[in-house]
């Protein structure tokens, strides 16, 4: 008896220096991903455009780096937080850890050089070598055109310098450590043209990162088919918002034409629109419409196009489950 307890304990110890010494590798090891480029991005007014065109209406950028207001329909930005960060995204909203979105304005990347920022954009991995939350998706951007991830920053290294003093983020254990798994080197490509309206169109679909919500995700994993919805996001007073079927059967965007498509997203635009204050168990979404509504027509027409590519996918979606 005395033999099985001393090899069950030799077993139990043997398991707790390899458990140790897995995470002290991921802790030291990971992630690893190339060093930060030497590079110095172009600030003409043109490049500092596009970048401000693909930071407030394509990669949403300005959407997550401010803080929003959710009592207003699709939650716009509190008018003066713009780039500023200070947005929580914590447990209320059924993620492992408290996240805040960090300044990018002047104020807070000003130590920060060029080739810092484009791999952190593009893998997640900070100036310090520690990994962010994917809840930006760099695994998109890390997909995009190189010279596009330059034109952000450019544009937000051009905007006014706006001083915070946010809390740094927090991931729960074990989530601490599976973010240190996930970086890998980008694998840029070419934007194609704009006249290849399917793959211009998945482009757009890629930099917008219109998989992150409309594909079912739970457990830490996509589980539905790609762009197909019905992925569940909690807000803080327990309502849930479940996101459409992009793809073009029945139950997704099958009746929809281009025109209806374009209009749809041109509705919410800021010179057309006032957007509705939303009470208690009244409908509301976390889709930044106000920002999507100024994308170019050609941009949101060649999206379209893409999703009508997709092979159609069943998905009735239950939109919106009011607050118990």
């Amino acid at each position: 008896m005395n033999k099985i307890l001393k090899i069950f304990a030799f077993v139990i110890s043997g398991l707790f220096v390899i458990l140790i010494a897995v995470v002290a590798y991921i802790s030291i090891a990971l992630p690893r991903v190339d060093a930060a480029p030497e590079l110095t991005v172009d600030l003409n007014a043109e490049q500092v455009e596009k970048g401000r065109y693909l930071a407030t209406h394509v990669m949403m950028c300005v959407d997550c780096h401010s803080q929003r207001d959710f009592s207003i329909f699709a939650a716009p930005p509190h008018p003066g937080t713009e780039l500023a960060g200070g947005e929580i995204f914590d447990q209320t909203l059924g993620l492992p850890g408290v996240f805040i979105s960090p300044n990018i304005t002047p104020a807070g990347i000003g130590d920060w050089t060029d080739g810092e920022l484009f791999r952190l954009i593009t893998t997640g991995v900070k100036k310090d070598g520690n990994p962010i939350f994917p809840i930006m998706p760099y695994q998109n951007f890390g997909k995009m055109d190189e010279e596009d991830i330059k034109a952000v920053i450019a544009y937000i290294r051009s905007v006014p310098p706006i001083e915070t003093n946010h809390p740094k983020s927090k991931a729960d254990f074990p989530m601490n450590l599976i973010m240190r798994t996930i970086p890998k080197n980008a694998a840029f490509e070419k934007k194609p043209q704009p006249d290849d309206v399917i793959e211009y169109g998945r482009y757009m679909v890629n930099a917008a990162a219109c998989n992150e919500c409309h594909t079912d995700f739970r457990d830490g994993k996509f589980v539905g088919e790609y762009l197909a919805g019905g992925r569940e996001m909690m807000f803080p007073d327990g309502a849930v918002v479940r996101s459409a079927n992009l793809t073009p059967d029945e139950t997704g965007l099958k009746s929809w034409t281009k025109e209806d498509f374009i209009q749809k997203f041109k509705s919410f635009s800021s010179t057309t629109v006032t957007l509705a204050k939303v009470q208690p168990g009244e409908f509301q979404t976390i889709m930044p419409w106000l920002m999507y509504a100024d994308m170019t027509e050609e941009d949101l027409g060649a999206i379209y196009t893409y999703l009508q590519s997709l092979k159609p996918v069943k998905n009735k979606v239950e939109r919106y489950t009011p607050a118990p």
